[in-house]
Parts: C-alpha cells; sequence; structure tokens
C-alpha cells in the first residue's frame, strides 16, 4: 500500500513562487556583492604584492 501524500499543483506552484523570489530578490545580489568585493580584494592584495598600475620606468 503506498500511502505517502501526493502534492498538490497549487502547492508545488507556491513552492516554485517562493524558490524564484528567494532568488531573484535575496541570492543573486548577494553573489553579486561578494563576486565583486572579491574581486577587489584580489586587486587590492596583487597590488600590495607587485605595487599599483602606472608607466613602467
Amino acid at each position: 500500500m503506498n500511502t505517502a501524500p501526493q502534492k498538490t499543483e497549487p502547492q508545488g506552484k507556491r513552492e516554485e513562487t517562493r524558490l524564484y523570489i528567494f532568488l531573484i530578490v535575496f541570492l543573486f545580489p548577494m553573489l553579486s556583492v561578494v563576486l565583486v568585493s572579491g574581486y577587489g580584494f584580489a586587486v587590492w592584495i596583487i597590488q600590495m604584492i607587485f605595487g599599483p598600475p602606472g608607466p613602467v620606468s
């Protein structure tokens, strides 16, 4: 006997909408900030080691 509850379509649609809102409102902006700040940090560290960019003397 299979007595597992079956998900109804409205419940799945609601979860899908909540996941979409979470991705668009929270996850993608947070990932963007992390990626841009990580790139800036890497450039800052490289410039501390090799010096700032400029004309070759």
